[in-house]
């Protein structure tokens, strides 16, 4: 599988490559099947990246939005992906059924079991966006823990004793996320140089497992790139 880096100048430019890329993959998708399947990452990064989206003009009604991850919080906790996402694009903008939150408030084994219902009979995702952890996780596919890589692992996973808080998650497991036909990472900060150093020598990380058949994108800024990460 191949990892294509790529590496922004500044953080306006990494803004910019990354609203394009997302606009050429809805352009793709709507050519191909009518319908927009993205999932989202949670965090800071994706968060500057969703409200420059949400001032963009968008086939908004065409969109399915998921989530790669999110923790057992109550419905509508500041800290949950979901309710970042909300307030980042609008409420106007997604279509509510076509706004798929993980039910983590129902604890980590029943959203598990709920999601992965609820992703019955969806093909591949048009474009999975992810972020990178300082110790290589992403999603919630955590060193040390069940990433989910075997070819009969669950669509979902629950998660416990996570190594940030709060312990208990629900996470798309490695497999399901390789089901998509374009992979994003999303990558900023220099807290993030040693994790993309360990991915780029080969290192088995979280990151690392997710690998579809097309090969995994990388967006860099400059101070998240390690020395002999090339373009």
């Amino acid at each position: 599988m191949q990892t294509r880096w790529h590496v922004a100048a500044h953080m306006d430019e990494w803004l910019t490559r990354a609203r394009a890329w997302i606009s050429r993959a809805e352009r793709e998708a709507l050519a191909a099947r009518a319908a927009f399947h993205v999932v989202l990452a949670g965090g800071g990064t994706p968060r500057r990246l969703y409200m420059a989206l949400a001032r963009e003009p968008h086939d908004w009604p065409r969109w399915h939005v998921w989530f790669g991850d999110e923790r057992c919080l109550p419905a509508g906790d500041a800290e949950r992906n979901s309710t970042m996402a909300r307030a980042s694009f609008g409420d106007r903008t997604i279509r509510p059924d076509h706004f798929h939150a993980m039910p983590a408030e129902l604890g980590a084994e029943a959203a598990a079991r709920k999601y992965s219902e609820t992703l019955a009979g969806t093909g591949p995702f048009d474009l999975v966006l992810l972020g990178l952890g300082e110790d290589g996780h992403t999603a919630s596919l955590f060193p040390g823990h069940d990433w989910g890589t075997t070819p009969d692992a669950p669509d979902v996973l629950p998660v416990h004793d996570a190594p940030k808080p709060p312990p208990d998650r629900v996470s798309l497991s490695a497999r399901r996320l390789a089901m998509a036909r374009q992979v994003l990472f999303l990558v900023s900060g220099a807290d993030k140089r040693q994790a993309v150093a360990r991915w780029h020598a080969g290192e088995a990380i979280p990151a690392s497992a997710i690998r579809p058949a097309v090969g995994v994108d990388v967006l860099l800024t400059t101070e998240s790139c390690p020395p002999g990460v090339e373009p």
